[in-house]
């Protein structure tokens, strides 16, 4: 976990004091100083010469936007930089950054974007609805996007406020850790599921005790929580479940588990201990297998669908990883691979280490001598294993001249989760224009 810290500034929190909550003046003040202009100079240009007048309008600037009193001047600046990094990078100037240790290396785009990154670039008003949402007792926040387009790393941000929020606890569990084994019955999925809970909350070990024979398997893991993990930990417990999606596979487990989360959910409207569970679900397709309206936790709670990232968006990453782009750049980037943020993220990577130039990556994109092609190779195996959406896939490229083209839904599933495509009404098209380059070459 991070350390204890003010949260920075939501974005719509920012935009609220940066669009109407400051004067002309301190507006002047503050783009002086972004833009690394030495005080007399800003001074100067407000029409004042008395020096204190800077450090007040400084000041003034700090408490609107919410830096504390307690820290000094210099201490305050430096954190009105890091807030502006985060939300208006492109008006601090490199000379400003270059004095800060905002300015480091990027990491290899691979796996979640750790918590204090720099690289997280948010999508509002998804993080701050998220963080208000799962404050709420007996919560339910279903996160849906395909694979490599940040859900983990939104999942990670959502339960690090809740806890810091409320002193609560935090579990997440990767279904896709359940083996075979473990998924031949819904008696031992269950039977992992809450040992798994209760090992990552550092319980006293009392399952085989507390699991009844003459119990449903449903029953056992709703007693487990309801008679110990809850009451033992007496806080919040903020539960992500990544890859969801495994379990739709499984049509003797997903019927009972879906419909068991639904119960917790409803049981938190009526029942104190249940109040205590905040659920984060988190998935990569649209719920394909049959569940029943009254028994499905897809139908409840508040649904996030994650877009890729914007052209602004997408600039803004840019400036973090130090290339000063133009809309033009932005655009022939995005005119390849869209807003996906793993592409995004790779392209940027390579060009701020300055290995490549951007139209040797768009040249070479899908290509095996490209930036891309480990990640296009790796799609193209996972194609190869299974013929029929490989079949598919071809029909998606062939008809995207034509608006797309109407799959079987396991089909569409599969692309879909895969990153492969994107869905336009009943309708499945190439998600960019990399894959459908690449698969309209191969397949």
């Amino acid at each position: 976990m991070m350390t204890e810290e003010k949260k920075l500034l939501s974005y719509e929190e920012f935009n609220e004091i940066y669009d109407y909550e400051l004067t002309r003046t301190e507006r002047k003040v503050l783009r002086g100083f972004l833009a690394g202009k030495h005080k007399d100079v800003i001074l100067d240009e407000i029409g004042v010469t008395n020096p204190g007048n800077y450090s007040h309008h400084m000041r003034k600037l700090c408490e609107k936007f919410e830096i504390s009193r307690l820290s000094t001047l210099s201490d305050a600046s430096q954190q009105l930089i890091k807030i502006f990094y985060k939300h208006k990078p492109e008006l601090i100037s490199m000379e400003v950054l270059e004095k800060t240790d905002l300015l480091i290396s990027p990491p290899f785009p691979e796996g979640s974007v750790p918590l204090n990154s720099v690289f997280y670039v948010e999508r509002p008003p998804i993080e701050s609805s998220s963080y208000q949402e799962i404050l709420k007792p007996g919560c339910l926040i279903r996160i849906k996007a395909p694979r490599q387009m940040g859900k983990t790393s939104l999942t990670n941000r959502i339960l690090d406020f809740g806890v810091k929020q409320t002193k609560g606890y935090a579990v997440q569990l990767n279904l896709l850790e359940a083996d075979q084994d473990t998924l031949s019955s819904l008696d031992k999925f269950l039977y992992w599921f809450c040992g798994n809970v209760g090992e990552q909350l550092n319980l006293e070990e009392e399952l085989d005790k507390r699991w009844k024979g003459f119990r449903s398997s449903n029953q056992n893991c709703t007693k487990y929580f309801e008679q110990y993990v809850l009451p033992q930990i007496n806080s919040p417990l903020f539960l992500a479940l990544d890859e969801v999606d495994r379990i739709f596979q499984y049509p003797d487990i997903a019927p009972d588990f879906f419909g068991m989360l639904r119960v917790w959910h409803e049981k938190a409207k009526n029942e104190d201990i249940w109040q205590q569970l905040r659920l984060v679900v988190v998935y990569s397709t649209e719920v394909f297998i049959p569940l029943n309206i009254n028994q499905s936790p897809f139908n409840v709670g508040m649904p996030i669908e994650l877009p890729e990232f914007n052209s602004e968006q997408v600039g803004n990453l840019a400036y973090r990883h130090r290339l000063e782009w133009e809309d033009q750049q932005i655009n022939e980037l995005m005119a390849m691979v869209g807003g996906h943020p793993y592409l995004v993220r790779l392209a940027m990577y390579y060009l701020s280490m300055n290995e490549l130039k951007l139209e040797d990556v768009l040249e070479k994109a899908t290509t095996n001598e490209g930036i891309y092609s480990s990640h296009l190779l790796r799609l193209l195996a996972s194609l190869e294993k299974d013929q029929d959406l490989a079949d598919s896939l071809k029909k998606v490229v062939t008809a995207d001249a034509k608006g797309g083209v109407e799959l079987e839904p396991l089909q569409t599933y599969k692309l879909y989760s895969m990153g492969l495509v994107q869905q336009e009404g009943n309708k499945v098209k190439s998600r960019c224009n990399l894959y459908y380059q690449f698969f309209a070459r191969v397949l």
